[in-house]
């Protein structure tokens, strides 16, 4: 296991939309374990396989007070979403020294391939929801800040630019 470094937002693999995995591999579960261990060091609670410039449908999510927890998905979908919303706090290890407030929906029903190769339907509320939209979104070519409007998402974009300089 290893960790892994963060592209730059400014890396075209980060807006591109990753491949499908066909099946659950050694070479996929050795990945995942490199997420989980990079995901840990961030600390964070969900990381995408784009973000580290592998270009497959994979994601990690623990949002789970002790740790621990992680769920390994591959080719995550949102099957259904609530419809009462949920504000919070987004960050991203690839826009660092930045952060947004992103309202979503504060429960979903992901199907995914799990780490045994078999589809599994579960529902996620709270953070848990919340990370593991923004994961999808990166392996749809989305950020956080893509949710923003344009102007505030390049304040922020500039922002994280600066920071990273210094």
């Amino acid at each position: 296991m290893a960790v892994r470094p963060f592209i730059p937002y400014e890396d075209k693999r980060l807006h591109t939309a990753a491949e499908p995995v066909e099946q659950i591999t050694e070479t996929v579960r050795m990945i995942w374990d490199d997420m989980i261990e990079t995901m840990e060091a961030m600390p964070g609670v969900g990381l995408a396989a784009p973000q580290i410039g592998i270009m497959m449908r994979l994601a990690v999510v623990d949002a789970s007070d002790k740790r621990g927890q992680a769920v390994r998905m591959a080719n995550p979908e949102v099957l259904h979403a609530s419809v009462q919303m949920r504000r919070h706090d987004e960050a991203s290890p690839n826009l660092p020294g930045i952060f947004a407030t992103i309202e979503r929906p504060r429960a979903v029903t992901v199907r995914f391939l799990n780490d045994q190769g078999e589809i599994e339907d579960r529902d996620f509320v709270g953070l848990w929801a919340t990370s593991v939209q923004h994961q999808i979104d990166h392996l749809n070519g989305k950020t956080f800040v893509d949710h923003l409007s344009p102007l505030r998402r390049k304040m922020l974009v500039q922002k994280s630019a600066k920071l990273s300089k210094r």
